[in-house]
């Protein structure tokens, strides 16, 4: 209370006027006075009518003043007085003119420390219902882009189409053989250990063979691409938003649906089929590597089984698949692409974003293909 009386003075004039008297150096690192030794001197003057400064022994100062004086301000709002600022120095006059310029948010300190679990859930449950409703409407808008290109009425470069079908198609293939022969040989691999024991290796082919064209090869290719070229289209396109490329296209009339996110549509749901049948081939070559070194099966005998067991239902429902998966992957890409921010970090998000999308749709839509085909008995 004694640095509260050496610091502050408070008396009142016979005009109803309270005066508030600093004195001695307001810095960090003093013992600084409550503003509630204000309020209760208000609370004893109710007829005080307005509140002025008196800072002719205040000494050092800095911003601990101005954050006092803040406070004090907000208490002599609350009673109704008017404020004098003149006896003020005039750049703590400036200082707290900046101060109460910019509102304080209330919720920028707690910045989610005091939710509790049902607020994050809470706050969960709205961020991912607003995520399904961007959604849905990015879905809408292609799905209308898409009516329109039928009719010819579309704003794009051919040769944007082309070079976008040879990224997605042809400089795809290095990886997509890698991964569907390695693949075709475990499956051999998993399949000889069991068959084996009842001496039916020739099965292997079957195994293999039917694995890869009804399944493997679409699924296996499809997160391929949704690595490769899923993240590619989100970052291409985050980066046009990021520099207002999006902007500037809408600006001079030509639709970014249009332009950007359809022909990447089409260069994935034209080459995806291709890539899963040249995946089914390279598949069923690395189980034929397994079969020849390890069973000692003719390459004759694992190819007629092979054809024997796999059918044109099998080849054309891995086609389907893949080339659902390829349209999946890429409304993906070019959606968080269209999400992303404009800024260097929002655009590695919208990259990474897009993948965990485009795989995830992936698996959601072969547990679909899964059932449908149980249920209809293919």
């Amino acid at each position: 209370m004694a640095a509260d009386v050496d610091r502050i003075g408070i008396a009142q004039t016979a005009e109803g006027t309270l005066v508030l008297r600093l004195a001695g150096p307001w810095v960090l690192g003093e013992t600084i006075p409550a503003p509630e030794t204000v309020e209760r001197a208000l609370a004893e003057r109710p007829q005080a009518q307005r509140l002025a400064f008196d800072t002719k022994a205040l000494g050092e100062w800095d911003t601990t003043v101005i954050t006092f004086l803040k406070r004090v301000s907000k208490v002599a709002e609350s009673k109704g007085l008017q404020q004098d600022r003149t006896g003020l120095p005039h750049g703590i006059q400036k200082l707290l003119g900046l101060a109460e310029a910019v509102p304080v948010k209330e919720d920028a300190r707690r910045g989610g420390v005091e939710g509790g679990f049902l607020h994050r859930v809470g706050l969960a449950t709205v961020e991912a219902s607003t995520g399904i409703g961007e959604t849905l409407a990015f879905i809408g808008e292609s799905t209308v882009t898409l009516g329109r290109a039928f009719t010819g009425k579309m704003a794009y470069r051919r040769t944007d189409l082309a070079l976008l079908l040879q990224q997605s198609g042809v400089d795809a293939l290095p990886i997509v053989t890698l991964v569907n022969f390695l693949l075709g040989l475990i499956l051999a691999f998993v399949g000889a250990v069991q068959l084996q024991q009842f001496g039916a290796e020739i099965y292997v082919a079957n195994l293999v063979g039917i694995a890869m064209v009804r399944d493997m090869s679409a699924l296996m290719t499809g997160i391929i691409m949704a690595g490769r070229s899923g993240a590619a289209f989100a970052a291409e396109i985050g980066s046009m938003n990021s520099n207002q490329e999006l902007d500037a296209l809408q600006t001079t009339g030509i639709s970014p649906m249009e332009f950007l996110v359809l022909p990447r549509v089409w260069a994935l749901v034209v080459m995806m089929p291709l890539l899963v049948l040249y995946a089914n081939l390279v598949g069923i070559l690395g189980g034929l590597v397994v079969g020849l070194g390890m069973l000692d099966l003719s390459w004759t005998a694992y190819w007629q089984q092979t054809t024997d067991a796999v059918s044109m239902t099998h080849l054309v429902s891995g086609l389907v698949k893949g080339l659902v998966y390829g349209l999946l992957v890429a409304v993906a890409g070019c959606m968080r692409g269209m999400q992303a921010g404009r800024s260097a970090l929002a655009v590695g998000a919208a990259a990474t974003s897009a993948v965990v999308t485009g795989i995830v749709w992936i698996i959601v839509a072969c547990g679909v293909f899964q059932f449908m085909s149980f249920v209809l008995g293919i």
